[in-house]
């Protein structure tokens, strides 16, 4: 209630009567929160308009597409349902500045500012969220295509994307079995969904299906698996939205990974004329460096992938879409447009730090370092930094041969424990 309050309060600032627009996932606790925003916001002036469970990038789009003020979704994204949490996107559907956030805490430690009664905002549902972005998702895919032919198992992880996610596939000719489409409150990513892809590739196996799509718990994200059992990231995906469109004689100046993006992916970029840059780990950050640079694509390898020519933020039904449009229409296998395209083998160890312990000057390491590079001659790549939660060194290294690979990180984690 607070936070709404103090939201509204910041908006009212530039707005007479801001109107917001309230999505959710399933967790149980979403009704409570939704409530107590709510309340809040109606208390500072506000008006509200709810959607009930929608995913994440449904609100973004919706908030752009009606000209609201504020988008407001409460998810936890891929964790369990206990978990939950508030995101906010601006007018424009996009992720809101730092300074917004601060003056959104400052209002948090005033006094609050309640509204006479005469001027308490109202709050109603809007029906018609779910069609409005169902038809936005068809929208991202080609009008000359469809799915007809295509046998797809949908795995909304009992979430945000549980009632438009088959309905989208299906509307565009997709035979759509629905699994993890059967909500409680309590079972959001509960052995399904993009965080538990073992679901979906026995779904495909069973159904006979051609291709698998799982979404997590709030739908910006998504794994793919063909009917083969090969599963697909983020990575992979990227790779052939880009692709695709360089076939089609689209100009694609370049593209944004992480830290963490496979390095076969960066070299079979760059041997297609396309630049290939890294952002820190987060599908913000990502979408940060796409905005500076002008670029339209990016992602990471938990399958937050970004197309910035069909949505403001990452959606995994129409990231979904636009792999399966490069299919469709190139009559290739996901396989096939992968074809050459191998990944290279990472190998990872946590090393735990002592207390005080000062990795970034050991000299060891650095020497170690320097060895291991030229180990790897330009092919491979070395990552070396620290866990944000604990007192942790994660060390990875990529190489084109395992054993290499596993040879240099264990160098390297010794260096360290040295």
């Amino acid at each position: 209630l607070r936070l709404g309050h103090a939201v509204g309060q910041v908006l009212r600032r530039t707005e007479k009567r801001p109107t917001v627009l309230i999505g959710k996932d399933t967790r149980i606790s979403g009704y409570m929160l939704e409530s107590a925003l709510e309340a809040g916001f109606a208390s500072a002036g506000v008006d509200v308009l709810l959607t009930g469970p929608l995913p994440t990038p449904g609100v973004a789009y919706l908030t752009r597409a009606l000209r609201l003020n504020l988008g407001v979704v409460i998810s936890a994204s891929h964790n369990p349902f206990a978990d939950n949490g508030i995101k906010f996107f601006s007018a424009k559907g996009e992720k809101l500045p730092d300074e917004w956030e601060i003056a959104v805490e400052a209002a948090l430690t005033d006094a609050p500012s309640w509204v006479d009664s005469a001027n308490l905002g109202k709050a109603r549902r809007l029906e018609d969220a779910r069609g409005r972005y169902i038809e936005f998702c068809k929208s991202t895919f080609a009008s000359s295509m469809s799915l007809k032919g295509l046998k797809l198992v949908v795995d909304a992880a009992h979430g945000a994307g549980y009632q438009v996610a088959p309905e989208v596939f299906h509307e565009l000719g997709a035979e759509v079995i629905s699994i993890g489409c059967s909500p409680t409150g309590l079972n959001i990513n509960e052995g399904v969904g993009a965080t538990h892809p073992e679901a979906l590739v026995k779904a495909v196996a069973e159904h006979g299906a051609h291709y698998g799509v799982a979404l997590d718990g709030d739908a910006d994200r998504l794994q793919l698996v063909d009917a083969q059992g090969r599963l697909y990231n983020g990575d992979e995906l990227l790779y052939v939205m880009v692709a695709d469109r360089l076939d089609q004689g689209e100009a694609v100046p370049g593209a944004v990974g992480t830290l963490m993006t496979n390095m076969a992916i960066e070299l079979a970029l760059q041997n297609r004329g396309i630049d290939f840059v890294r952002a820190k780990v987060g599908d913000r950050y990502v979408l940060e460096e796409l905005v500076c640079r002008g670029w339209q694509l990016g992602g990471e390898g938990s399958g937050h992938l970004i197309a910035l020519d069909r949505h403001t933020t990452g959606d995994g039904i129409v990231s979904a879409l636009q792999v399966l449009q490069a299919v469709a229409r190139s009559g290739k296998s996901l396989a096939q447009w992968l074809d050459g395209v191998n990944l290279f083998p990472q190998r990872l160890i946590n090393v735990r730090l002592k207390a005080g312990q000062d990795w970034r000057s050991s000299a060891k390491l650095a020497d170690t370092q320097k060895t291991v590079l030229a180990q790897l001659n330009g092919r491979g790549r070395v990552l070396i930094r620290p866990s944000g939660t604990e007192p942790l060194l994660r060390v990875m290294v990529e190489a084109e041969d395992r054993a290499l690979a596993d040879q240099c990180a264990q160098a390297l984690a010794d260096a360290v424990q040295d």
